[in-house]
């Protein structure tokens, strides 16, 4: 199995800003750049699955039109990780002490009081488990830490060892980039 993972364009926000759940837009002329650049190179047909954030949505449901396919499917599970009271502050902003202690523990330690990377594996493992069970390609518009999660789970192991996995990648994945996994055809 095959999954076209899509990282959503740049949101309209000021570097160094923690926002993953954050719910925001993307300036039109970077979203028209990114959905110009990713639609060639996707596969007509395949079913689309998204973030339900905006960042995501807008981007796959001018993908679906694009590449022919149904309207996307939005799935909560591939939404980007939930970084409690560290949403929409400066990195810069936020205790050194907070950021060791996540660095200390990085899959159970809740950023901010929000979700753990072990959390977040957990969702996005189940999502994958849903694809896996299908069999079927697909494209993926997410996140970068969602896709990272979904690369994690293609090596297998339990489900703290797909966290600390995507945890410890230390791959940048850009905004619009276009990342494909391949997958075994069963869990």
């Amino acid at each position: 199995m095959r999954l076209y993972l899509a990282r959503h364009a740049k949101p309209a926000i000021a570097p160094g800003i923690c926002y993953g759940s954050s719910d925001l837009l993307v300036p039109q002329d970077e979203h028209e750049r990114v959905v110009s650049a990713l639609a060639c190179r996707l596969p007509r047909g395949l079913p689309v699955f998204s973030s339900p954030l905006r960042r995501c949505s807008t981007l796959a449901a001018a993908l679906a039109v694009r590449i022919g396919s149904h309207p996307p499917t939005h799935d909560a599970r591939l939404a980007e990780m939930h970084f409690g009271q560290w949403e929409m502050r400066a990195w810069e902003d936020i205790a050194h002490a907070e950021v060791e202690a996540w660095a200390s523990n990085v899959i159970g330690y809740r950023p901010g009081g929000g979700e753990s990377v072990l959390e977040a594996a957990r969702r996005v493992h189940a999502f994958y488990a849903d694809r896996m069970r299908c069999g079927e390609d697909a494209v993926v518009v997410c996140h970068a830490g969602t896709i990272r999660l979904l690369l994690a789970c293609q090596h297998g192991g339990n489900l703290a060892e797909v966290a600390l996995a995507a945890a410890r990648d230390p791959g940048r994945i850009a905004c619009g980039e276009l990342v494909v996994g391949e997958f075994p055809s069963c869990p």
